[in-house]
């Protein structure tokens, strides 16, 4: 327990470490509904986002280890509101989009080896929409289940919610503190999402708790 001891941190990678860390990718997903099966994941983006060995966080120079991938829709059913949103051409995907077995395998690798010895982590802002997404197709397509285990997932939005003694109401992405807000844009592509949730998470994991 670090017992109020200021938080390490390093910007660079972690060294082997005997006693393990947690290895963090944001991720950001793109979809045509509300929930995975009678709907699809249109697309998604990880990016490699740092790492905490228990008392320094490592965090990345630049964001530039990345993963993202267009899919083929599971299910004749969208919502037209959610394409407005995404702008992703899902007639199109129904011919080009990725084999959903293949990219999911591919996308578990992907992590695993970036993670190393490490545990991989999911980060999101929020964590529930995109954690019940990306679960659900690891679980349901790749050939080596979700990088993830079975729960492990940080909510920004929770984390900063913690350090700013607020409210998880009063914390959405519109209230986002300037002093830790990205300087990349949101787009509402997965993997420019995805890098702007990167710097998002890594400025909050190092910030000091302040309660407003």
């Amino acid at each position: 327990m670090r017992c109020n001891k200021p938080l390490d941190v390093v910007v660079g990678y972690p060294d082997a470490a005997p006693k393990g860390y947690d290895v963090y990718f944001s991720a950001d997903v793109e979809t045509d509904g509300p929930i995975p099966g009678p709907f699809s994941m249109l697309s998604f983006g990880l990016v490699y986002a740092g790492a905490f060995d228990g008392t320094t966080f490592y965090r990345p120079p630049a964001y530039v280890d990345r993963f993202y991938v267009e899919l083929c829709p599971i299910s004749d059913s969208f919502e037209r509101e959610a394409l407005a949103v995404n702008g992703l051409d899902r007639t199109a995907l129904l011919e080009r989009g990725a084999n959903p077995a293949v990219a999911m395998t591919e996308a578990a690798d992907w992590v695993r080896q970036r993670a190393g010895i490490g545990s991989p982590v999911i980060v999101a802002y929020p964590l529930s929409f995109d954690w019940m997404w990306l679960y659900w197709y690891f679980m349901r397509f790749s050939a080596t289940g979700s990088p993830f285990a079975h729960s492990r997932g940080f909510d920004i939005k929770t984390a900063l919610s913690i350090k700013l003694g607020r409210m998880i109401s009063k914390s959405g992405r519109s209230r986002i503190p300037e002093a830790v807000r990205s300087s990349f844009p949101h787009t509402h592509n997965a993997l420019d999402d995805a890098t702007e949730q990167a710097e998002i998470f890594a400025n909050v994991f190092a910030m000091e708790e302040i309660h407003e």
